[in-house]
């Protein structure tokens, strides 16, 4: 058997100008397909884990899907917003616990900004319900005397290069800004700067590319702006806004938490029949539960690409062995003469076409992790997904060997051909 391999080994070798094309061409069909595999997978635990322990996210009424992607993830359009009033009566429900709205429209180089209260950082969860953290600083006092203060996500504290005191200034709108510092003045609320009083520790979620700062902060650089555009003549100096009453009238949505898990769909009953607006409930997981019905037939057609590829690769090294075996014939029949079983002549061929299978199936997984290592800190900057460059899933090993085992069928084809062929068909080829 040792024998065998060697010379399948040594025959595959000889004939490498030719099955090199074979073995990239199945390279790229299973970097392709364990690529896309890692990303799916890592996409949906992305977005399952950016947030936890939140039971309904409130706001007016419009797409499910739309409402959770742009409070949670900064995705898409600006939905209409609630009034302040009615996320106050919801904070007096019964059932309960506790409500953090959130304001979001403004922007710092590309980072949104998001308005909230302190209790974002002791409600607020993701992955298996882990609290935020303060890797360096404080929240922002939410005071007067405070009021120009901001905690920023670690990736905008690592692209930026900030640090505790740096001062920055915010956007009107989801401007995408250059990541750097040029261009400063290109700020419209540049008249009222913040102070960084706390860096949160990285969580692999879109907190990380965030600014949080007060629901007054964000009453304050807006005082002097009419219908998104600022008062001519009518600014306001950052000092004198505060003897302003800078209590935000609207928000954007509101993070709900329950006393118990199952009086989520009495709440969502409260807020979806409520009389003074119309809102809307939603649970994060039903949410995402829909995003991925709809994305789960892109992700199908990807997959369903990545299959057909590989599918032509298999295809094609049966048709390089085949077209070479009637030049090898005088070669299987040489080997036949010198004692060579058929047995021995199916399993060489066989032998040769999983060699080829093998190593482009090896050369296209190094391919993909070399590829997502390079991606990876793009998607992180970008879109805020980190890939886990762990252990292979078992989906991907699966696909793997699919590639594996279509490529051994393949060439069982042209190893049962030469099985066929006759001692004598080999040393007197036709011509």
């Amino acid at each position: 058997m040792n024998s065998l391999l060697n010379i399948a080994r040594q025959s595959a070798w000889n004939r490498r100008s030719t099955l090199v094309w074979v073995v990239v061409s199945l390279a790229l069909a299973t970097a392709l397909l364990w690529t896309l595999e890692r990303l799916r997978h890592d996409i949906r635990q992305s977005f399952s884990q950016s947030v936890s322990g939140v039971d309904l996210i409130v706001g007016a009424r419009s797409s499910p899907v739309q409402l959770m992607l742009f409070t949670v993830f900064h995705i898409g359009s600006v939905p209409q917003s609630m009034s302040m009033d009615s996320v106050q009566k919801l904070a007096q429900h019964r059932s309960v616990s506790w409500v953090v709205p959130l304001s979001l429209g403004d922007s710092h180089r590309g980072f949104p900004v998001l308005g909230t209260t302190p209790a974002f950082f002791q409600h607020f969860a993701y992955g298996d319900k882990q609290p935020l953290v303060l890797q360096q600083g404080a929240a922002f006092a939410d005071t007067l005397d405070g009021l120009y203060e901001a905690v920023i996500g670690a990736e905008v504290a690592r692209q930026m290069g900030y640090g505790l005191g740096q001062s920055i200034t915010l956007g009107h709108g989801l401007h995408d800004h250059d990541h750097d510092h040029k261009g400063e003045q290109a700020d419209e609320h540049a008249d009222k700067p913040f102070k960084v009083v706390g860096i949160l520790a990285p969580t692999g979620t879109p907190v990380d590319r965030s600014v949080q700062v007060s629901l007054k902060a964000l009453e304050a650089i807006h005082l002097d702006w009419v219908a998104g555009t600022p008062m001519p003549g009518g600014q306001i100096p950052a000092d004198q806004a505060r003897k302003f009453n800078l209590e935000p009238e609207e928000v954007t949505a509101a993070l709900v938490g329950l006393k118990s898990r199952a009086a989520v769909f009495n709440v969502q009953r409260f807020v979806n029949f409520y009389e003074e607006e119309a809102l809307m409930g939603v649970m994060p997981g039903v949410a995402l539960g829909e995003l991925w019905s709809v994305l789960g037939l892109g992700e199908n057609a990807l997959l369903a690409v990545s299959a057909l590829v590989a599918l032509v690769s298999v295809v094609s090294l049966m048709a390089v062995v085949l077209a070479g075996l009637n030049e090898r014939r005088r070669e299987l029949a040489v080997l036949r003469a010198v004692g060579a079983a058929p047995r021995h002549v199916l399993g060489l061929l066989t032998l040769e076409g999983t060699w080829v299978t093998c190593a482009g199936v090896l050369l296209g997984v190094l391919l993909a992790h070399a590829s997502m290592a390079l991606a990876s800190p793009w998607l992180q900057q970008s879109l805020g997904i980190r890939l886990q460059m762990d252990a292979p899933l078992p989906s991907q090993l699966s696909l793997a060997g699919a590639v594996l085992l279509a490529g051994l069928l393949a060439s069982l084809g042209p190893a049962w051909r030469a099985y066929r062929l006759s001692l004598a068909d080999g040393l007197s080829p036709r011509v």
